[in-house]
């Protein structure tokens, strides 16, 4: 599914004609930084010298991961569907983020081990209840994995045919950043001391056993290197369907926020399948999480916030969405030198 989706060149005249329309606003030429490289890239997805940046909708998906029972998370697996709960009742700082900033929500059920009543917020993709405990057997089969992938792609192109411009990732699931860290181990050839942290918040004890354990669920499976490979062996159903999401919104020429490390183990499974996807991504935040700046740099990711933030739920794009709608504002509605009678021949550099 990863290689078939077809993703839209940049447009070499467009980018020079968005440098140009940037180099004559009214200030010294990059002096803001990120901003100007956001309204450009923007610019360039959208294949606009006026983009829009909504409406945008945040995608929460939820999966339980069977390797919870062998003790890698602080947290039981009951609260993955708790939480899902607490977003349908908007009491989640997702929700409360969202609202603030007028973005839609959906939370997508992409395997937790329960089964919801119907809301109109819910989205029910479940694979399976949970992944199976990567520490024994593969987290998912090949066919699991696939269908994963295809229904985040596929959730992704049915809100741009709504008119959704703006795509943002969020998840839940207890143990998730054991399977993150472990796909990050196979996709970027760090250590998994090094990408492995403390997740909802297990004490020093239970982070060593957390290492402990991952390092078992990569000695079982030594073989894994390809993101498939790694999705399959070591999990995630959230995981698999952000990365589908990532390559479906691409191909349908939206913008997709990457929220923190969960987020960003999806977009490596995304990005290096398909590295033309890389574009349409904007990273929200660099995670508290220690491993996360490892995996930006195998992305080759410049965040735009960096706020101390763990939460995941897709709660760093949310704060980072009214950055990307005052690049778009800037490079539409700021005043050229010549319209403001500003002599800007001569005017400084940042």
């Amino acid at each position: 599914m990863l290689d078939s989706l077809p993703i839209t060149p940049p447009n070499a005249d467009l980018a020079a004609r968005l440098d140009h329309a940037l180099a004559i606003k009214t200030k010294p030429s990059g002096s803001l930084g990120q901003i100007e490289a956001l309204a450009r890239q923007i610019g360039l997805v959208q294949a606009s010298l006026s983009p829009e940046v909504d409406p945008a909708h945040l995608l929460i998906f939820a999966g339980d991961h069977g390797l919870v029972e062998s003790g890698v998370s602080a947290w039981p697996q009951s609260v993955t569907m708790q939480m899902v709960m607490n977003f349908l009742k908007g009491g989640a700082a997702a929700n409360v983020f969202a609202r603030t900033h007028g973005c839609g929500l959906s939370v997508v059920d992409a395997g937790v081990a329960h089964d919801f009543d119907p809301h109109p917020d819910l989205i029910n993709a479940k694979i399976r209840p949970g992944t199976r405990n990567g520490l024994h057997e593969d987290a998912m089969s090949a066919d699991e994995a696939q269908r994963a992938l295809t229904a985040g792609a596929q959730l992704a192109q049915g809100l741009a045919a709504k008119g959704v411009k703006t795509l943002l990732l969020g998840e839940m699931g207890i143990g998730n950043t054991a399977s993150a860290s472990l796909i990050a181990h196979v996709l970027t050839g760090e250590s998994l001391d090094q990408l492995t942290g403390r997740g909802a918040g297990l004490d020093d004890h239970g982070l060593k056993a957390k290492r402990e354990i991952l390092i078992a669920c990569r000695a079982r499976r030594p073989d894994v290197q390809t993101p498939i490979e790694a999705l399959q062996a070591f999990g995630g159903f959230e995981i698999a369907m952000m990365a589908g999401a990532i390559i479906g919104g691409a191909s349908a020429g939206m913008i997709v926020i990457i929220d923190g490390f969960i987020a960003s183990a999806a977009a490596l499974i995304a990005l290096t399948a398909r590295p033309d996807a890389h574009r349409f991504c904007v990273f929200a935040h660099h995670s508290a999480e220690p491993g996360h700046r490892a995996m930006l740099s195998a992305l080759n990711a410049q965040p735009l916030l960096d706020l101390g933030l763990r939460l995941g739920e897709g709660t760093g794009g949310l704060l980072a969405l009214p950055l990307l709608r005052a690049s778009v504002a800037m490079l539409k509605d700021m005043a050229t030198f010549e319209a403001a009678s500003v002599d800007g021949a001569s005017a400084p550099t940042a």
